[in-house]
């Protein structure tokens, strides 16, 4: 089974085994392209570029489908998070339009990838419902309505839901789709390596030097390129793109159900945070998947009580007969509700990042690699200005940097405190953490299954906010941008590219 960024199982991982490269990586080789990041994004580019001739390489911190990939719902949209009321109000009717375009031919490709390298991986065709259960819902929909018609998208008024919800009015948008994500990006890895292209799993960069080339520092040797692509949700280091994202978790269950009944489409409420129904079909097996329950990363105390109002929820609706899977996911949002695809800010020339997705990751992925492709291609598209990164406007004072953040915060070297009185202090059961201040300190401690106490600094060392505990994925988060650490402090997920610094924790008297 792959492993994913938290302690949960997702349904895309069952019976997945790590994807194992053919192809091994030459330190002397110049690449054209180096894409840093091995989910649906990275995977995708690397792929296209590979296609047009470039040589590259895709370096992953962990394995493939380790991040939101691994974790998504597997939505294949049009109609978007960010509604086209949004959009039209904050960049215009024909940007607007261009939206809808780009995201149209984002399921384009995948479509014809699927149909081109004979993928199996469940795609379907489908419609998205989205339906309001109220007066002012309803008033906000007939605004989604008129808005999506003006932008192009096949929608029309609908009678009924496919599913067993009360609702006042409900629209229906054709043209959209779904698919398990695992398969698609494992089948599409397997064409870019029988294509000449590189995969390098289990490799963390650790520096990106932009000096006579780009030379790509890791722990398993240093790799130099023509050009760079972060297909990480967030680029490491730190860059004007973090003050412009935010980062949030949803919520996901994966369950059978007692009818048999599965339905073929889409469906959405309006409430916010809002949630999202479909099923899949895996192997012959059929599921149903709801998701929702979204809050920013740190701010929910108990994340467990997420994934109880999500089945009060689902068993309210649904005749449930057993629920198999419950995972959760981070994206980031954007400030202005469109992604940020393109060159990195304050870095205009072969560095590009894509990050911003929202809740509309799978779909923007391909947008992001059809539009990556074009600018290392030196072409033109009206795309670039759209999702250009560089419409972030500069904060006063504030400087951006490639090198990444290595001077961390090194308060507790050669200190160490004692593991009785700490534990005392904390009182702990297995399976438990908190950051508690003691002895003038802020510590994060975490007790283990076995009664042992792991305990941390709690600054996060991509910019030294405060981690804090998610005890659904058993992880320590940083609220500000991000960054995820597991229980004893190492890096799952970035900006932060330095793990978190240990804190030794020993007994004065040694028990029996």
């Amino acid at each position: 089974m792959i492993q994913r960024d938290g302690a949960r199982t997702s349904l895309w991982q069952n019976e997945i085994p790590i994807y194992k490269p053919v192809n091994d990586p030459d330190i002397e080789t110049i690449f054209d392209v180096a894409i840093i990041g091995g989910g649906i994004t990275g995977i995708s580019t690397a792929l296209l570029l590979q296609k047009a001739g470039k040589k590259c390489i895709v370096i992953e911190a962990n394995n493939l489908c380790f991040g939101t990939t691994g974790g998504t719902t597997a939505h294949l949209n049009t109609l978007l998070d960010t509604p086209y009321t949004t959009i039209i109000k904050n960049f215009g009717k024909e940007n607007a339009q261009l939206v809808a375009r780009a995201t149209a031919e984002a399921i384009d490709l995948i479509r014809s990838n699927i149909t081109e390298y004979n993928i199996d991986c469940g795609f379907e065709e489908a419609s998205a419902y989205l339906f309001s259960q109220d007066k002012d819902q309803s008033e906000e929909l007939d605004e989604i309505y008129e808005a999506c018609r003006e932008v192009g998208l096949d929608v029309s008024y609908s009678l009924s839901v496919p599913v067993n919800i009360e609702f006042e009015k409900a629209i229906e948008v054709r043209g959209q789709a779904k698919f398990h994500p695992v398969k698609y990006v494992y089948a599409l890895a397997k064409v870019f390596e029988d294509a000449g292209g590189v995969i390098l799993q289990h490799t963390r960069v650790s520096g990106i030097e932009d000096a006579d080339g780009i030379t790509v520092e890791t722990e398993n040797g240093n790799f130099r390129a023509a050009n760079l692509v972060y297909a990480t949700h967030t680029p490491p280091g730190v860059n004007l793109v973090h003050l412009r994202v935010e980062p949030w978790r949803s919520y996901a269950i994966a369950f059978t159900i007692k009818a048999k009944q599965y339905l073929p489409d889409l469906v959405y409420d309006m409430y916010d945070p809002y949630h999202y129904i479909r099923s899949q079909n895996i192997d012959g097996e059929e599921y149903m998947i709801v998701g929702g329950e979204d809050h920013k990363t740190g701010e929910e105390v108990n994340s467990e009580s997420s994934f109880l109002r999500l089945e009060s929820y689902i068993r309210k609706y649904f005749n449930v007969d057993k629920i198999l899977y419950r995972w959760s996911s981070q994206y980031f949002e954007p400030a202005d509700g469109l992604p940020y695809i393109g060159h990195l800010p304050g870095h205009p020339g072969n560095i590009f990042v894509a990050s911003g997705y929202g809740g509309n990751g799978m779909t923007y992925s391909s947008v992001a690699a059809l539009l990556l492709r074009r600018m290392v291609l030196k072409g033109e598209s009206p795309y670039v200005e759209l999702f250009d990164p560089n419409r972030i406007k500069p904060v006063a004072g504030f400087t951006t940097f490639l090198k990444h953040n290595v001077d961390v915060l090194r308060k507790f070297i050669g200190t160490w405190f004692d593991k009785d009185k700490l534990e005392e202090f904390a009182d702990l059961a297995p399976g438990e953490a908190r950051v508690v201040k003691y002895e003038g300190e802020k510590i994060a401690l975490y007790k283990d299954e076995h009664g042992e106490l792991h305990a941390i600094n709690p600054l996060c060392t991509h910019m030294k906010c405060s981690v804090v505990w998610n005890n659904v994925e058993q992880t320590w988060d940083c609220p500000c941008h991000g960054s995820r650490f597991s229980c004893d402090g190492k890096v799952l997920t970035g900006p932060a590219d330095h793990d978190l610094e240990k804190i030794e924790v020993k007994s004065l008297v040694e028990h029996d």
